[in-house]
């Protein structure tokens, strides 16, 4: 499904991934773990159109999408929850919701999307009413994700989807990765929480100082002497 190879990224001229390669098979889980500066972040906007200057390929099912604009991107199939959630504060959840179905390929199918969103985070259908100013945190970072899943991806990027949550809200949002993974939703998980990470995950990479640095089944990376040294501490 997504093959990245040789993947230079820049913000403005300073580079901050060299020659990352990275594969997400149809129906996987990949998480992205690193220490904090790694390049994590900067892998999901070079991915989603979201950096101007990139070098190598990128591509989904053979299309290259690098330089395409993010809205084409996503018409590929690709949808993004980025660091921070970035909701519309002001707007309604529903509305914000209904944002995420813009795609062309979405627009007719978005009361299904919005059904199946809302029965993935009842939540959201309790308050759909509610500015999202008004959700806490973890009910802010569901809206996020529900928001990408109504352009109706096959390939989600999540971006840091535990930041600033309570543990308890966190086990949440890991359980709604794995259903919607179980749905058909393949998924790049580029996250800190080491462990879950490595728990939801079918295969991982580390990345630190902008280049990948191992790979493998989530359980040799849990036995490697350079991921207990670079992300946990041991």
């Amino acid at each position: 499904m997504l093959e990245v190879r040789h993947l230079d990224a820049f913000h403005g001229h300073a580079q901050a991934l060299w020659d990352v390669d990275i594969d997400v098979r149809d129906g996987e889980i990949v998480s992205v773990i690193g220490p904090n500066g790694a390049g994590k972040s900067t892998l999901v906007m070079a991915l989603a159109g979201m950096l101007r200057t990139i070098r190598g390929r990128v591509s989904v099912d053979g299309t290259d999408l690098v330089r395409l604009p993010p809205h084409q991107v996503c018409a590929h199939g690709v949808a993004v929850v980025p660091e921070g959630r970035r909701v519309f504060a002001r707007m309604s959840v529903r509305d914000n919701l209904l944002l995420g179905a813009h795609r062309r390929g979405a627009r007719p199918e978005h009361r299904e999307a919005l059904a199946r969103v809302e029965r993935l985070f009842p939540r959201l259908a309790e308050r759909s009413r509610q500015p999202a100013m008004n959700l806490s945190g973890g009910e802010q970072q569901m809206l996020a994700i529900g928001r990408a899943l109504m352009a109706r991806p096959r390939l989600l990027l999540l971006d840091e989807p535990s930041l600033g949550l309570a543990p308890i809200v966190i086990d949440e949002v890991f359980d709604a990765i794995r259903a919607i993974n179980a749905d058909g939703v393949s998924v790049l998980l580029v996250e800190q929480e080491v462990e879950r990470a490595l728990d939801v995950a079918d295969r991982a990479y580390l990345l630190a100082e902008g280049r990948v640095v191992t790979s493998g089944h989530p359980d040799s990376l849990r036995d490697s002497e350079v991921v207990r040294r670079s992300v946990l501490g041991r």
